[in-house]
């Protein structure tokens, strides 16, 4: 089964960028459908950005739109989430996950379609 390993993550001030990396274990990671979560302290897990296997769609949650920019690189086995204008709000513990669909269009929003998920890398913006 495939290993999600999260990076990138730190912290930064408001108004900051970062770049998270979801590595994957198995090649071709383009067997894969990915999708970026979150989960902030006190709160539910939730959705931020997905990626089809084919590299041909994206989705993103309708309060990430403008600021995150999820990519992969299968050269490099690796999925990135770009996020800018950091506000203290994006402070979480940010998580990659697979689902292995290959050949697909399809992006998954709901965090039960995942088999796979990775450790986490944690975000923390100050003000």
């Amino acid at each position: 089964q495939v290993q999600l390993v999260e990076s990138g993550g730190g912290l930064v001030q408001a108004g900051g960028s970062l770049r998270l990396s979801c590595a994957a274990s198995e090649r071709p990671f383009s067997n894969y459908a990915v999708g970026w979560f979150r989960r902030a302290p006190g709160k539910d897990r939730e959705f931020v950005a997905a990626i089809s296997s084919s590299d041909r769609n994206t989705a993103y949650a309708e309060s990430m739109k403008g600021r995150f920019t999820i990519a992969r690189d299968n050269g490099k086995n690796t999925v990135y989430l770009q996020i800018n204008s950091l506000s203290p709000e994006d402070t979480a513990a940010y998580y990659c996950a697979a689902k292995r669909r290959s050949y697909s269009d399809n992006v998954y929003q709901d965090s039960r379609s995942y088999n796979y998920w990775g450790q986490g890398t944690q975000v923390t913006v100050s003000s």
